[in-house]
């Protein structure tokens, strides 16, 4: 997939906030709801194996990338995502579309379902979790308190972590150090996860830290009994930021969800092992109702 491939127009989301969206494919849609900080580039190895049979649909969280920020500040929710998502989709004239959420995005799909379950076909969530955010990374409890209150003090001096998030980004030796950290598999494409980290460097970091700390504020655990579309978890055996033991947790909380662990992966499996999550992303989609373009009825 080319740059050149991608169809990106603006749009006015539901408070008058204009967002870039993005269309790819041809075929039964798929919305991709992306992870804080990253764009429809970090599924560029599933939009290459399906793009002939399935369009992809994505957008710029508001703040971020090609969108504007809301006028209202504090405008940056799960659930300010959730109805953007829903905008998207009128946008695309889509009525339905199965939703593929990553990490954050895994929330965003989540919710989406929560104002309009009629609008989702089923559940694509990888290396995600439905609520506790701070308390599951590292599965360390006491991040639950220091974090949110960290994210606020850095919110404070937005300059200052923008330089440091732009020096630590543009060093090369960032992606070797997040191998031997463990963060991430040595089977990851470092190509596109260098792009992906590159990107921070133009972010307004005031907004990114202000949606983190709503994201760790929310939690559709409550309401997960209730989701009754086909749902796919996809979880990384060594994921230090969303544990395998929270994934399995939401995917037993979901009544017929299917989970599938990725030996070795990390929080970035889709960009680590593809081909796996390629065939298992295609069987699930043919097996539980979106079968695509061309298939016999």
């Amino acid at each position: 997939m080319r740059d050149g491939d991608v169809e990106e127009r603006r749009f006015s989301s539901f408070d008058g906030t204009v967002l870039a969206r993005h269309r790819v494919g041809e075929g039964p849609p798929i919305l991709l709801c992306n992870g804080l900080g990253g764009s429809y580039k970090a599924w560029v190895h599933q939009i290459d194996y399906l793009c002939d049979r399935y369009s992809f649909h994505s957008w710029d969280y508001r703040g971020l990338y090609a969108s504007a920020a809301p006028s209202d500040a504090d405008a940056l929710s799960v659930e300010d995502h959730a109805r953007d998502a829903l905008a998207v989709l009128d946008a695309a004239e889509q009525e339905r579309a199965v939703l593929a959420g990553w990490s954050m995005g895994v929330a965003v799909a989540l919710e989406v379902f929560r104002q309009a379950p009629e609008r989702v076909a089923g559940l694509v969530l990888v290396n995600g979790v439905a609520g506790g955010l701070f308390p599951g990374i590292l599965e360390r409890p006491e991040l639950g308190e220091f974090l949110p209150r960290a994210l606020r003090t850095l919110s404070f001096v937005p300059g200052i972590t923008e330089a440091l998030t732009r020096r630590i980004v543009r060093m090369p030796e960032t992606v070797q150090w997040a191998k031997r950290l463990g963060l991430a598999a040595g089977t990851l494409d470092e190509s596109i996860f260098g792009e992906l980290a590159a990107s921070f460097a133009d972010l307004d970091m005031q907004v990114y830290l202000r949606i983190l700390e709503r994201l760790g504020e929310y939690d559709a655990r409550p309401f997960l009994s209730e989701v009754d579309v086909p749902t796919l978890v996809v979880a990384g055996e060594r994921d230090r930021f969303t544990p395998r033991r929270a994934m399995r947790e939401m995917a037993d909380a979901v009544h017929g969800a299917e989970m599938m662990v990725v030996p070795g992966g990390t929080h970035y499996v889709a960009v680590e092992y593809p081909e796996l999550v390629n065939l298992r992303l295609e069987k699930f989609l043919r097996e539980r109702g979106w079968p695509p373009r061309g298939a016999a009825s």
